[in-house]
């Protein structure tokens, strides 16, 4: 069964995170599924180009084959020409993927009220939502008016682990800055406190990813129609599993 709408991955203009964007939309398309993009105007969109030669020595960038799907993704008419998030009718989506990233440029999407209008109107209608790493952010920022909390309170998920985010920052702060650290909190501590119980840490690791045809790496928390993922080594598996909820 095909999703009554495309998927919707809403992004930046810039710095979002190569593997977490291209890895997911190669898979979505592969198995026929129509993906829109959308911009706050409508600009088109550029990953954070760091990843792509490899933040610090080469080490910490994306790998080869997510870096091929990007450059096929460039080429794509409708990322090219992605929609503006103010003209989204969520109501017309068959679900919603939400996309991380750290660099500076990312603040723009992650603390967008207009995405957050679009989160809570797909996550009302019970469409299948995944989200990884910083994309978990928006999702935890989403109030439900009927409650005053965020629409994650009481739910399971995971997301970029603090011990990732704090081990990033103190190896490349000596070159870069606070590249690493989007906001002065930690996501998994924001996450946390949005959450309550519900949060799932995952297995540590700091090198170890999953691909197309190993998921032994991988970790993804699932939560009825919602799946979440921790960083780009769970990209492969949150993206089988976010296909396997449309149908």
């Amino acid at each position: 069964m095909t999703p009554r709408g495309p998927i919707l991955i809403p992004l930046p203009d810039r710095d979002f995170d190569v593997t977490e964007v291209a890895v997911p939309w190669k898979l979505f398309t592969e198995a026929g599924h129509e993906v829109v993009f959308a911009t706050e105007d409508g600009a088109t969109p550029a990953a954070d180009p760091l990843l792509l030669t490899g933040v610090l020595f080469g080490k910490l960038g994306a790998r080869p084959e997510p870096i091929a799907f990007y450059r096929e993704l460039e080429a794509a008419p409708a990322f090219q020409r992605p929609r503006r998030w103010r003209d989204v009718d969520p109501s017309a989506l068959g679900g919603l993927f939400l996309p991380g990233g750290h660099a500076p440029g990312m603040r723009q999407y992650l603390g967008s009220e207009t995405v957050r209008a679009i989160i809570l109107a797909t996550w009302r209608a019970g469409l299948p939502v995944g989200a990884i790493c910083h994309g978990v952010l928006p999702l935890a920022r989403t109030i439900d008016p009927d409650t005053g909390r965020s629409v994650l309170h009481g739910r399971r998920t995971t997301c970029l682990p603090k011990y990732m985010e704090r081990s990033a920052y103190w190896l490349t702060a000596w070159k870069l800055g606070r590249y690493y650290r989007t906001y002065p909190a930690y996501v998994e501590d924001e996450v946390r406190a949005a959450v309550g119980d519900g949060f799932v840490r995952g297995p540590r690791t700091m090198t170890a990813r999953g691909t197309r045809d190993d998921d032994g790496p991988a970790f993804v928390v699932e939560d009825g129609a919602y799946v979440s993922a921790r960083w780009p080594g769970d990209a492969y598996l949150i993206a089988k599993q976010f296909l396997a909820r449309l149908g």
